[in-house]
């Protein structure tokens, strides 16, 4: 068993590649045994989390996931713990694992309730053994509404001041796509909204599943750990990869500005055209670009030479964008660029050497399908090219709604990555990373920190540096992106982070 942190990639496997590599263990093992040994590594998680705890409330469902729990209940009991069970099941309609767990559970004299203790504190423990990966978000995966003592107990575990270590996945939670199945969402109780909620904490078991790591996946699962029960994947492919750290960047003493490459930023509409000026964008994402190790960045703004210096940057270089020599240069288009990118984009995507196309160009290039085609050019080219969109700006590229992207975030940056024959980012919590023809990778870094304005158009001046130095499309976007969410996780936790202090700190600065 291990803690799952951001130092290093894993593998991540779906519900079918997991349930396929159960069942060939559970044929190659004596029977009872994944269930035995799923139980006692719950029960050790639980008493290292929890050494002080008077009481272990396990809320146990109906099924296997359920029978996990009653294993772990019966170790629980044997160390000396309170243990209270709340079993949702049956033993005459208990599958024969589970049944057989409720039996070794009652043997060693579990306690049983119908509901959580009322003597529940914050030394205590609660386990979350409800349903595991046997619900989906699918419309259509729960055959009718979730029965009361489900939803009571699922109400108990969220409101509990004890921490809650859930058995391979918070309840509810789709593995695959890190969304609540219909009624099954945590609600917020009124009294905690601004107070810390306890611990979370996930045992996954056999695999690490893709939807711990995105959407509401990271809220609910907290702090993931892995045991894997002894079990190999063997030739099972993964689904998707967590991401790991970037490698270091050396810079060999003999090397010069030109050796790190020139980065364009071009976007910031100007205050006249519509009286809502965007230069901050254009100039964050030179910014961090140039924080980022870019040997020249020259910013190339849309508000007819208004601003031709910044005091603050003076490094950046301003130009007019008839002046920029694309062919030579990695483009960072679209950052604040308003209506007035749309004049200019069909150039950058023709012509630019290495692309981040971003915000702006990015709805500019949803209503245009001579657009779309030219960015789909640009991969048969081999000109490297970047999206960054985030779940807004992906549906309008798809044709889909928000909600349908946010719903299944791997499948959206998969299919804009093979739709536009590029790099996609899909950004939000657990970005998705994504190129035609590869395994998507999520991010594991990052936190609620970079809900601010401007921290997207960092992200993709960032992207510009990596590519300009030399990297591929797919290591610039994944360096990166993984860059960006470890400044923020970095950043002192009671000072707000706003978009240009992120800018500087992505260096090091």
């Amino acid at each position: 068993m291990h803690r799952i942190t951001a130092h290093q990639p894993y593998p991540l496997f779906n519900t079918a590649a997991t349930r396929r590599l159960e069942k060939a263990a559970a044929a190659a093992l004596p029977p009872h045994t994944l269930m035995q040994r799923a139980g006692l590594a719950v029960a050790q998680l639980a008493q290292a989390l929890a050494p002080y705890a008077r009481t272990v409330w396990i809320a146990c469902g109906p099924g296997n996931n359920g029978g996990d729990g009653l294993e772990a209940a019966m170790h629980l009991q044997h160390s000396g713990r309170r243990v209270v069970v709340t079993w949702l099941g049956q033993p005459d309609t208990a599958p024969a694992d589970a049944r057989a767990s409720w039996q070794r559970a009652r043997d060693a004299g579990v306690s049983w309730a119908d509901t959580a203790p009322d003597d529940l504190g914050a030394n205590d423990l609660c386990i979350d053994a409800l349903l595991g990966i046997g619900v989906s978000s699918s419309p259509h995966s729960l055959a009718h509404a979730p029965d009361a003592r489900l939803r009571a107990c699922l109400q108990a575990l969220h409101r509990s001041p004890a921490p809650v270590l859930a058995v391979d996945l918070p309840s509810g939670l789709d593995a695959d796509t890190g969304q609540f199945a219909a009624g099954l969402a945590p609600d917020t109780p009124p009294h905690l909204h601004h107070q810390a909620p306890p611990p979370r904490h996930t045992l996954s078991l056999l695999t690490l599943k893709p939807g711990l790591f995105t959407a509401a996946g990271r809220d609910a699962a907290g702090q993931v750990w892995l045991d894997d029960l002894g079990v190999e994947p063997g030739h099972e492919p993964p689904n998707a990869w967590l991401s790991g750290p970037a490698l270091p960047a050396l810079r060999t003493h003999a090397s010069h500005k030109g050796s790190y490459g020139d980065v364009a930023v071009v976007g910031g509409e100007g205050l006249a055209a519509r009286g809502m000026g965007m230069a901050g964008a254009a100039l964050l994402a030179a910014s961090a670009a140039l924080h980022s190790g870019a040997g020249r960045v020259l910013v190339a703004l849309l508000d007819d030479g208004h601003l031709q210096l910044d005091l603050q940057q003076p490094e950046l270089m301003f130009r007019r964008f008839d002046a920029l020599a694309l062919e030579q240069l990695t483009v960072v288009c679209g950052c604040g660029g308003g209506q007035a990118i749309t004049r200019v984009l069909p150039e950058v995507i023709t012509r630019a050497a290495r692309l981040v196309l971003d915000a702006d160009a990015l709805n500019t290039i949803a209503t245009q399908a001579a657009l779309h085609a030219r960015v789909v050019a640009r991969g048969q080219h081999g000109q490297p090219t970047v999206l960054t969109p985030h779940p807004l700006e992906a549906a309008r590229l798809l044709g889909l709604t928000t909600a349908e992207v946010q719903a299944h975030r791997l499948d959206a940056a998969q299919q804009l990555a093979n739709q536009f024959n590029c790099v996609a980012v899909l950004k939000g919590s657990g970005t998705v990373v994504a190129a035609p023809d590869r395994v998507p990778a999520i991010n594991p870094t990052g936190n609620a920190r970079l809900a601010t304005a401007g921290t997207g158009d960092v992200l993709a001046g960032m992207v510009g540096a990596h590519l300009a130095a030399g990297a591929s499309a797919l290591r610039a976007a994944s360096e990166a992106v993984y860059q960006h969410g470890q400044a923020a996780d970095d950043w002192p936790a009671r000072q707000a982070l706003t978009a240009s202090a992120l800018a500087r700190r992505v260096g090091g600065s």
